[in-house]
């Protein structure tokens, strides 16, 4: 295999749910740096439309509220008739909730399951079907440093972002077989606006994520970004099943 030929995305189109911002904008860069054609979804359409804007004419967008899993279908068929086939799916949107476990409602837990679990198990499948029939695709899951380790205030995302791993790994059972690849990644702390946000009031929890991250710094989005780009290619074509932690050791620091 021709080495630098073997990470490019020449051809390809890549759906990045929540690829207006943070991790899934920076995943957008990396790939359409590759070759790769890609779409962002989303529920802005104006960040959507500048997000597009910024990387080129290689991003288009399509406004859809993914949780909306009677429309899938329809969004689905809506833009393979107009982009063409989709190589990749990156299912990276997402939302967080900070409660003590005490506090944390059913509807908080719903909530979140509803958008790392249900919406990515639902558009996975509608989107594997013509992967199935091509014989080809990768589907990428986002998990998270919560489905390793344990967090005080985050009882539902931690017990959502577990739950990915077990879709990745029941994904991997069934679809690679049929030649589509299913794999993870795990972010550790990233320097995106929710993490910004979450940290700005609470020194402590940030001092103690750096203290326990051999690296001792927070990553970037592109970090990200990269590793999606690899899971994409013909570079890991024989890579499927896998969970890979970009966190600067903190899933194994002390």
């Amino acid at each position: 295999m021709d080495l630098p030929n073997a990470f490019k995305l020449d051809g390809q189109t890549a759906l990045i749910t929540g690829g207006g911002t943070g991790i899934g904008l920076g995943i957008a860069r990396c790939m359409v740096a590759a070759g790769a054609n890609v779409i962002l979804v989303g529920r802005r359409k104006d960040t959507l439309r500048q997000a597009s804007k910024d990387l080129g004419e290689k991003a288009t967008y399509a406004v859809q509220d993914i949780t909306a899993l009677d429309e899938l279908p329809g969004f689905v068929e809506s833009l393979q008739k107009q982009q063409g086939k989709i190589d990749v799916l990156v299912n990276n949107a997402g939302n967080h909730h900070k409660k003590s476990f005490l506090e944390t409602e059913d509807a908080d837990l719903k909530s979140i399951f509803e958008t790392h679990i249900n919406a990515a198990f639902s558009l996975s499948r509608h989107i594997a079907h013509s992967m199935v029939k091509r014989e080809s695709g990768s589907i990428i899951f986002i998990a998270s440093m919560a489905s390793f380790l344990a967090f005080p205030y985050i009882s539902a995302y931690t017990t959502a972002k577990t739950a990915v791993l077990g879709m990745t790994r029941a994904l991997t059972a069934e679809l690679s077989p049929k030649k589509i690849r299913v794999n993870a990644i795990a972010p550790g702390w990233i320097h995106t606006a929710i993490t910004e946000k979450a940290l700005s009031d609470d020194p402590e929890r940030k001092q103690k994520i750096l203290s326990r991250t051999p690296m001792g710094t927070f990553g970037e989005p592109e970090d990200i970004g990269n590793a999606a780009v690899y899971l994409a290619s013909p570079a890991s074509r024989f890579v499927t099943g896998t969970i890979i932690p970009i966190d600067g050791g903190a899933s194994v620091g002390f």
